[in-house]
């Protein structure tokens, strides 16, 4: 499994940028949180919501800006 996570990180690099690959790690991180928090009930605070609210956005203006500028 390990092998396979190191293969896909240098393709993507590969094929887009260490950039894309950090933004899609925060994305990643989102949704374990959102997972976990359906999942196992965990507590969430005012300060962690906004932090990955924070995250989304800017995932989504990651994602923007580089459909406009290609």
């Amino acid at each position: 499994m390990a092998y396979a996570a190191n293969l896909t990180n240098f393709l993507v690099t590969k094929n887009t940028s260490a950039l894309t690959l950090q933004v899609l790690g925060n994305a990643k991180g989102a949704v374990a949180v959102v997972i976990s928090i359906l999942l196992f009930r965990n507590p969430v605070t005012f300060i962690g919501i906004a932090g990955y609210s924070m995250t989304v956005m800017g995932v989504v203006a990651y994602g923007e800006a580089k459909r406009r500028y290609q």
